[in-house]
Formats: C-alpha cells, structure tokens, sequence
C-alpha cells in the first residue's frame, strides 16, 4: 500500500537497486568528466608552460657580435641593456670596417651575429655559406661631411672637398663608407684625391678630430656620435648613397639562442628606438 500511494502516476516504482545503480553511473559520469576537464586543463596549462617556458627560457653565456665601426655608440648601448635584461649573458663586440669582418668571418673567426653597413659585405658572408637563415635589413645609413668645429674652411658642398689645398679622408673604397662616398661623388660626377684612406669610418672621422685633415666623409651617425669634436655638413648627393645595413645569425654560432635573442632586441621598437637617436633610418 504504502509503494501505490509513491507512485501516484500508476507506474511501477522502480526497485531500490536499480536507482542505486543508476546514480552510480551518473556519479561515476561526473566523476569521468571532471577528470577529462582536468586533463584539459592540465593539457592547456603544461602547453601554455611549455609556450612561455620557450620564449622566456633563461639565456646565459656570450654573444660575440661582429658589427660595422658606425653602429659602436648604439649597438654598446644595446649590449649592456640585453645583459642587464638576461642575466648570466655576456655580449662581446668586435667593431670594424664590414669588408674585414666579413673576411675574418669567412676564415673561420667564431662569431655568432654580423651586422654589416652594407648588403654587398653580408653578400660575402651569405655566398661563403656562413649565414643561417636570410639576413634582415634593420638600419639605414647616410653620408654626412664631417669638419673641424665651426666649419673653418667654410665647406658648404661636395665640390668643396675639391679644392685645392683642402686636406680630406675618405674611407677605403672597399668599406661601405667608402663604396657611398664614391657614388655620391660619382653622382656629383666630382672627382677627389683624398690625403688618406681609412679602413673604416671612425678612422676616417679620427683623422678630422685629431685635426689632421679638414674634412672627411663619414655617416651622419658618426657625426652625432663625436657631439661637439666635429661639426657636420649635409649635401643633397647623400640621398644617393644611402646604405642599408643588414643583420644575420652566423652559421657556426656557440651560442644560438643567445644571438637569435640579440638580433631580436636590435630589430624591436626599444631597439630601434635606440638606432633612431643615435641618427640611423628606419629600415
């Protein structure tokens, strides 16, 4: 009497077993459920760990940039704000006219990074296999006429480089300064005999500060770079002569993760920051 007055639809009850039975499979269902969404979730954050662990995976040991003598000011800047942001990391520079750097690195002198201050020097790194992966243009550079300060001798054009008695350095023509001056010159159709030839820009701009020539032609870098030693002269030819300033990772790097991250740093918005005061164009 008491199981008909429960059952109030007429039906029979169902025996006590089989709900026990059906809520133990229902039990077990939540209970499978909530272990396939832990699973996921397990799943989710190991790869998300996995993810951020890749990209913010400690970096240490030394990165030895080979870099153009114009990009020393900017790149040392760079240097001592990638150790400071990875600590154990070291980034050891070698500076110099891009020709040489090349050349050294082509024989076989360990490297892990070039940045060079012309495509046609990184065309000698590239062609020798020595590169991995295609280089990226980061920078640009133009020429500027670097004098004594307060313009002595009152250079106010290229062709004024061509007078006589009017002592100037030029960079050899093998070194990207060098290989611009040329063109401009060209462009200018100027010819000019200068009293020396550098091997990189900063000889160039030394033999100015040191007063041992009038004027020379360097970068606009350079110029900025030397603050009041020099004063510095634009000439419309320059436009003609930009150069662009690729960066590579070198093939035989010790130190891969390391120099990728380097080369990262160069090419970001703080990098480029950096570049951008120190006078180089936007890529």
């Amino acid at each position: 009497m008491t199981t008909r007055s429960v059952s109030g639809s007429g039906s029979r009850p169902r025996p006590r077993w089989t709900l026990r039975v059906v809520g133990g499979f229902a039990l077990a269902a939540v209970a499978l459920t909530a272990c396939s969404s832990g699973d996921s979730d397990d799943s989710g954050d190991s790869s998300k760990k996995s993810s951020s662990g890749s990209s913010s995976e400690k970096l240490s040991g030394t990165v030895t940039v080979f870099a153009a003598a114009s990009l020393k000011e900017s790149f040392t800047a760079l240097g001592k704000t990638f150790e400071k942001e990875h600590p154990g990391t070291k980034v050891s520079f070698n500076f110099g006219g891009s020709d040489a750097l090349a050349a050294s690195i082509t024989s076989g002198a360990p490297a892990d990074v070039f940045a060079a201050a012309s495509p046609k020097t990184m065309k000698t790194v590239t062609d020798a296999k020595d590169a991995k992966g295609t280089p990226a243009t980061f920078v640009r550079n133009q020429l500027e006429i670097a004098t004594l300060p307060g313009n002595p001798k009152k250079i106010k054009t290229l062709k004024d480089l061509t007078h006589s008695g009017l002592k100037v350095a030029l960079c050899a023509k093998e070194v990207p300064c060098g290989s611009a001056a040329q063109k401009a010159l060209d462009a200018a159709k100027l010819k000019l005999t200068p009293v020396s030839y550098e091997q990189d820009v900063k000889g160039a701009l030394t033999k100015v500060q040191l007063k041992e020539v009038d004027a020379s032609v360097v970068y606009k870098t350079d110029v900025k770079a030397a603050g009041g030693k020099v004063a510095g002269v634009e000439f419309p030819e320059s436009k003609q002569a930009i150069n662009d300033y690729p960066i590579a990772l070198l093939k035989n790097t010790q130190n891969a993760e390391a120099a990728t991250a380097f080369i990262d740093l160069v090419k970001s918005a703080q990098g480029q920051k950096v570049l951008g005061q120190a006078g180089f164009l936007k890529p």
